[in-house]
């Protein structure tokens, strides 16, 4: 498990309203929405058995 090294920004009232994060988390996550987006734009792709991508590569 990732420990996440996240400070917050307290508002007047005592509630969070806002995130500092690392940079290199920043970037993960970032990463991660991308990732995720990736897979929604290509989940009514068709697959293919692993025997036609051998044939594919070949």
């Amino acid at each position: 498990m990732q420990t996440r090294h996240e400070q917050y920004i307290i508002d007047k009232n005592g509630e969070k309203s806002a995130v500092i994060l690392p940079i290199d988390e920043y970037h993960e996550l970032l990463e991660d929405i991308h990732d995720l987006a990736v897979i929604a734009e290509r989940r009514d792709a068709g697959t293919i058995s692993l025997a036609e991508l051998k044939k594919r590569i070949k």
